[in-house]
């Protein structure tokens, strides 16, 4: 008897989750640019997880003569020394998309867990929080970067932690302020007056409300993180050993591409980090829409 109770949980459950999915995808379809979004960053990915199969060079490796045009061998033309640009781009997707990617969760992370400890518990706890994250906000940004970058050293992970360093605050800011509408909810006075703990009560009804949210906020999160990864490589602060996006133009910047005219070696890099950053941008409007009805068309 018991388990057939279990099991007819565990069926409603799911058909809960199935309705709140195609929920979901009914209203996230009614945005078109979400939806064109969408599709360029599927074309992203997959391009970053095929490159071993569709780059026709291996993207470190000297295969033509110096500042060829683009060509049926080089669709894209070679750099300096003789690699293959378009090999470049492909491969830098990977590294880009990864920067932008983990960047993003490890902001979304560390801003969740701040918000929401600042936000239920308050008192001097919230005092010390908010004043870390005020701290950390009205600090210039590029200077900040710029330093932290320079003083840990070119690495893809010491990236990823600067601009988690600088990033993580305007989360927690936002985490925060919707816990504490949250937990004046009836339904938080009612866990609490059943005796539920602080941590019960935020794993079962605070994170399950804030994390639509929090995806919201992390898919722009990630042409955030790309555009710095980006910028901070092109001033001679990147990974030199990891081809991305930004260390393309910074080679180009500083070894000819732009003195000779070689827009093969500038722009195809330069578009993909506007179309990648454009469609996060685009999906991220069109899941915060669907957080925040009051941002629907009607």
């Amino acid at each position: 008897m018991v388990e057939d109770i279990k099991m007819m949980v565990r069926k409603a459950r799911l058909r809960r989750l199935w309705s709140d999915v195609v929920e979901f995808w009914r209203l996230y379809k009614q945005s078109r640019s979400g939806l064109i979004g969408l599709g360029i960053i599927l074309f992203f990915v997959a391009i970053a997880i095929l490159a071993p199969y569709i780059s026709p060079y291996d993207p470190y490796a000297i295969v033509g003569t110096p500042f060829e045009a683009p060509s049926s061998k080089h669709i894209l033309g070679t750099d300096d020394s003789g690699k293959d640009v378009f090999s470049q781009v492909i491969y830098g997707t990977q590294t880009s998309l990864a920067i932008g990617f983990l960047a993003a969760l490890s902001i979304t992370a560390i801003g969740i867990a701040v918000g929401v400890i600042a936000g239920y518990f308050g008192g001097i706890v919230d005092i010390i929080l908010i004043g870390l994250i005020d701290i950390i906000l009205v600090l210039p940004a590029l200077p900040l970067m710029i330093v932290l970058a320079a003083y840990l050293g070119p690495s893809i992970w010491n990236i990823v932690l600067v601009i988690t360093i600088v990033g993580w605050a305007g989360t927690a800011r936002i985490i925060r302020s919707q816990v504490l509408s949250l937990k004046e909810f009836p339904f938080i006075e009612a866990a609490r007056a059943v005796g539920s703990s602080p941590a019960r009560i935020i794993v079962k009804h605070i994170l399950p409300n804030i994390l639509p949210l929090a995806l919201a906020n992390m898919i722009l999160q990630i042409p955030r993180a790309i555009v710095i990864e980006a910028g901070l490589s092109f001033l001679g602060l990147g990974d030199p050993t990891h081809v991305s996006w930004g260390m393309i133009l910074y080679f180009a910047q500083n070894f000819g591409g732009f003195s000779r005219g070689c827009w093969w070696w500038i722009i195809p890099p330069g578009v993909s980090i506007v179309v990648a950053s454009s469609a996060f941008i685009f999906v991220g409007q069109a899941l915060d829409a669907i957080v925040n009805p009051r941002l629907r068309k009607i």
